[in-house]
């Protein structure tokens, strides 16, 4: 047996270490400086820069985030509906025509004057445009409230 061939008959213990030679001294894994390095740490979500960027007029502006209708164009109108249907925001959704969103039952709907129309329609529940109204009362259609 030579000098270098020598071994232990129990392996060292590992000493815990502490500072700058242990795991999880100093910046203990945060990096250096900065925002996410401090206690309690938390960064703001992206959402909330659009929403201070709205403009405060005369105290809560809720009209900016009030929800906006969805358009429908008389030209789909056309397509999918046949003669004397009345189309309502819920028929469609129905028709896939528009996408209600998730969490709210109401569906608030626009139609506008894009495409030719033929076929006679009652429209209840949903805006419609000047020139979609014209369109479909020229034809003999009825828009309700």
């Amino acid at each position: 047996m030579q000098l270098h061939e020598l071994q232990r008959a129990t392996k060292n213990k590992r000493e815990k270490r502490v500072g700058r030679g242990g795991k999880r001294g100093k910046t203990s894994g945060r990096g250096t400086k900065g925002q996410k390095a401090r206690a309690g740490h938390r960064i703001r979500p992206d959402y909330r820069e659009q929403l201070k960027k709205l403009p405060k007029l005369r105290g809560y502006n809720a009209k900016s985030i009030q929800d906006k209708p969805t358009a429908v164009n008389v030209g789909q109108l056309e397509k999918f509906f046949s003669t004397g249907d009345t189309i309502t925001p819920a028929l469609l959704v129905e028709r896939k025509l528009v996408r209600g969103r998730k969490g709210t039952k109401k569906v608030l709907v626009k139609i506008l004057g894009e495409g030719e129309l033929t076929k006679k329609f009652t429209i209840a529940k949903c805006a419609v445009s000047a020139s979609a109204r014209a369109k479909i009362e020229a034809v003999g259609g009825t828009i309700a409230k």
